[in-house]
C-alpha cells in the first residue's frame, strides 16, 4: 500500500528567531515536504526560511491568520498531500508530538485531529507551561460553552496544532471562512455539525518569550466571534448540511467530468464565500 504523503505547513509571521529550532525538532523522516507561508512579515522570516531550504510562499500584504491557513492548505493539496499538518513556527507547539497527532488519521479513525494542552488525565498543565492566565480562562470558558452547544466533550477547542486528511480539507470548503483568527472556530464547529470525526491528542504547553501570543483585546474579540459562530452555526445547522451536500455533489461532478476528459485531476477546496 502506498505510503500517505504528509506535508507540514507553517503559517508564519515574525518567526525569524524560532523557525530554525521549530524545523529541526520535526522528527526525521516524518514529513515528505514542509511548506512555509509568510504573511508579509516585516522581519527576516522569508530569508531564514529560504536559507533553511524550505519552500516559501509570500503574501505581499498581510491577510490574517485564517488567510494564511487558506494558502497553506491550497498549496499542500496541490502538492498531493494525503495528510496536512498545521504547525506554528513560533516554537509554541512541540514538533516532536507530530507522529502522535497524525496517528488517528493514519489509522483511519479520524478526519481531523488537534492538540490539547488541557487533558489533565494525560498530564496537561497549561498554566505550568506558561500559558497566560487570560488565555487559560478564555480557552477554558469558550471550550465549555462550545461543548455544551455542540454536545461534545473536548478539553480544548482552541489549539493551533492540527492535522487533517485530504478528504476533509477537500470537502469542508474552508475558503468560505473568515481570514482572521475565528477561522479556527468556524472550521472546528462546522466539522462537528457536519459529522466529521474529530479527535484530540494530548500535547504539552510551552510558552516562551519568543512565542507569539494574541493580545487581551484581540483575545476578547476572538472569544466574541467564537460565541457568535457557535450560536449562529447551531441555529442554521440544517442549512449548513444542505449546502455541504450540494458542495459534495459539485465536487463529484467535477471529478467525474475530469475523469471522463482524461485531464489531470485537481481539487479546489472552496466554492462560494458567505460566512466571513
Amino acid at each position: 500500500m502506498k505510503k500517505p504523503k504528509i506535508i507540514v505547513t507553517l503559517p508564519a509571521y515574525r518567526a525569524e528567531r524560532t523557525l530554525a529550532k521549530t524545523l529541526y525538532d520535526i522528527p526525521a523522516g516524518f514529513a515528505d515536504e514542509v511548506i512555509l507561508v509568510d504573511d508579509a512579515s516585516p522581519d527576516k522570516t522569508v530569508q531564514v526560511a529560504r536559507e533553511l531550504g524550505l519552500r516559501v510562499e509570500v503574501h505581499q500584504a498581510n491577510r490574517g491568520y485564517g488567510g494564511n491557513q487558506k494558502t497553506c492548505y491550497d498549496l499542500a493539496l496541490a502538492e498531493g498531500a494525503d495528510i496536512v499538518v498545521l504547525l506554528h513556527p513560533d516554537y509554541q507547539y512541540d514538533p516532536k508530538v507530530l507522529p502522535d497527532l497524525v496517528q488517528p488519521l493514519l489509522e483511519g479513525r479520524a478526519d481531523f485531529t488537534f492538540g490539547s494542552r488541557f487533558r489533565r488525565q494525560d498530564g496537561g498543565d497549561p498554566l505550568g507551561g506558561g500559558m497566560p492566565l487570560y488565555r487559560y480562562l478564555g480557552n477554558l470558558v469558550t471550550t465549555k460553552v462550545e461543548n455544551a452547544i455542540l454536545g461534545t466533550n473536548f478539553t480544548e477547542l482552541h489549539s493551533g496544532l492540527k492535522a487533517y486528511n485530504r478528504k476533509f480539507l477537500t470537502e469542508i470548503g474552508y475558503q468560505r471562512y473568515n481570514d482572521k483568527f475565528v477561522f479556527d472556530s468556524q472550521m472546528v464547529i462546522e466539522a462537528v455539525l457536519l459529522g466529521y470525526r474529530l479527535e484530540e491528542v494530548a500535547i504539552p504547553t510551552r510558552y516562551t518569550q519568543e512565542s507569539s501570543s494574541v493580545s487581551i483585546k484581540n483575545s476578547l474579540v476572538y472569544v466574541g466571534r467564537t460565541f457568535e459562530t457557535v450560536f449562529s452555526y447551531k441555529l442554521k445547522a440544517k442549512r449548513l448540511r444542505e449546502e455541504h451536500r450540494l458542495r459534495l455533489a459539485h465536487l463529484q461532478q467535477e471529478f467525474t467530468k475530469l475523469s471522463e476528459s482524461g485531464e489531470q485531476i485537481t481539487v479546489r477546496a472552496g466554492l462560494t464565500s458567505d460566512f466571513k
